[in-house]
């Protein structure tokens, strides 16, 4: 296994922000960024964007970022999703890659039941068997990938009943078991203080400070008592004000603001990076900080087969009741699940959107409730392009509600799906049998 990299092995980031398309020019043009991040999965190492190959030509580094990975989960980490991710910090020349401590996906051959996507970052329980399954995921991630590792701690709308430690020594726990870095959201620790009552001073003072490799911070918005983390909206003083106490005990090698929807003017972005540089500035550091040397090796579970077992029951009983409607599992807030089962429907629904923004052209104003109405009676289970293909066929061979009744959005929408839902484009196919047939289906109706 890998030794763990320690802060001053990775070197300082600096400051950063978050690299999306829709801001690419202006994040070139935006003075005194050190670094950008990326998300993983809308990277393909052979044909990267130009505007980051400009960037790392310029010496700016770029980190990937990944989503997908589900180390939280009781599945040891899929080969493929490793290897793609090795793949992207290679193709970037990065110092390291980051990823979640959460769940995205249940059920499968563990529990004996259909595998569940949340298509989000879900929290996992912070008890021995939750970790033990974590750490031992995390080694297997870090055996895998070519460069260091860190992961985040994520923002959650929901608690698991009977959390045997808090979020300050479990994180400290995994740093100490495995010597994986961490990646600190100042955000996600003001939402959960929000959500779930949680204190961001306690947390920071658990915390094994000089494991971070660096810190996110981001904006959201408050409804009904509940805290969004949106990541579309102005960072509040209250997350600076947290980040201003985590510098107080450590100086973060590198700090990132996030922005994934809702882009301000590119004026707005550089003033939100002063404010981050204000509140680093602002911080009284401590005089040291507590020497932290990792055990990595002592510490390994002889066998997580009973854990898994338990961790995957656990949280595909927990997805089933948010995507599929199944009874709340003992012990949680119901409120709170239906909030968050809403939130996982909005979400879906926004991100096939984007992934296909041909339906909601298609669709017009009937889009949205017509894909919500999917969505609660139809779980994902193999990412958003596919959950696009799956709702326009749920359309076009249902004839629920939303389906174009005037001819023309019919044919068009007939003319998408027939387009998309073979193994390639039909212009691209070497035989179209498969397309004539389903036609011939489709038309008879």
């Amino acid at each position: 296994m890998k030794r763990p990299v320690r802060a001053e092995q990775l070197g300082r980031l600096g400051t950063g922000i978050g690299w999306r398309p829709e801001i690419a020019d202006a994040v070139e043009a935006m003075p005194g960024i050190d670094w950008v991040e990326a998300v993983a999965e809308n990277l393909c190492p052979g044909h990267l964007p130009e505007s980051l190959l400009r960037l790392r030509e310029r010496g700016v580094t770029v980190v990937p970022h990944g989503v997908s990975l589900g180390l939280g989960g009781a599945d040891r980490p899929a080969e493929d999703r490793l290897t793609a991710l090795a793949e992207r910090a290679e193709a970037l020349g990065s110092p390291l890659v980051t990823e979640h401590i959460a769940f995205v996906r249940a059920g499968g051959p563990l529990t004996a039941s259909p595998l569940l996507e949340a298509g989000h970052l879900l929290p996992v329980p912070r008890t021995r068997d939750a970790l033990d399954v974590l750490c031992e995921n995390v080694r297997i991630a870090q055996a895998a990938l070519p460069v260091p590792l860190a992961v985040e701690n994520i923002a959650a709308l929901i608690a698991w009943p009977g959390d045997e430690l808090t979020e300050g020594q479990f994180l400290y726990e995994l740093a100490d078991r495995t010597g994986v870095r961490l990646l600190i959201d100042v955000a996600n620790l003001h939402t959960n203080h929000v959500n779930r009552g949680e204190d961001p001073a306690k947390a920071l003072a658990e915390l094994p400070v000089e494991a971070i490799a660096y810190v996110h911070v981001a904006g959201g918005f408050e409804r009904d008592g509940v805290w969004h983390d949106s990541h579309a909206h102005p960072v509040p003083p209250q997350v600076l004000d947290i980040l201003t106490d985590l510098a107080s005990r450590v100086t973060p090698p590198g700090v990132l603001l996030e922005r994934d929807d809702n882009f301000p003017e590119a004026g707005e972005l550089e003033r939100e990076l002063d404010a981050i540089r204000g509140a680093l500035k602002a911080a009284s550091p401590e005089e040291s900080a507590t020497a932290f040397t990792p055990r990595t090796e002592a510490d390994r579970a002889p066998d997580s087969a009973p854990a898994r077992q338990r961790l995957a029951l656990a949280q595909a009983a927990l997805l089933s009741a948010l995507v599929a409607g199944t009874p709340v599992p003992e012990g949680f807030d119901r409120v709170r699940l239906g909030v968050q089962s809403r939130a996982l429907g909005a979400k879906r629904a926004d991100v096939v959107a984007k992934v296909a923004p041909e339906l909601p052209e298609i669709l017009g104003a009937g889009y949205r409730p017509a894909f919500l109405a999917y969505a609660h009676g139809h779980p994902m289970s193999d990412g958003y392009r596919r959950d696009a293909l799956d709702f326009a066929a749920h359309l076009l061979f249902g004839g629920q509600p939303g389906t174009p009744e005037n001819t023309e959005g019919l044919r068009r929408l007939r003319e998408w799906w027939l387009d998309r839902s073979g193994p390639a484009p039909r212009s691209q196919r070497p035989t179209a049998r498969l397309a004539r047939a389903t036609r011939r289906v489709l038309l008879r109706r």
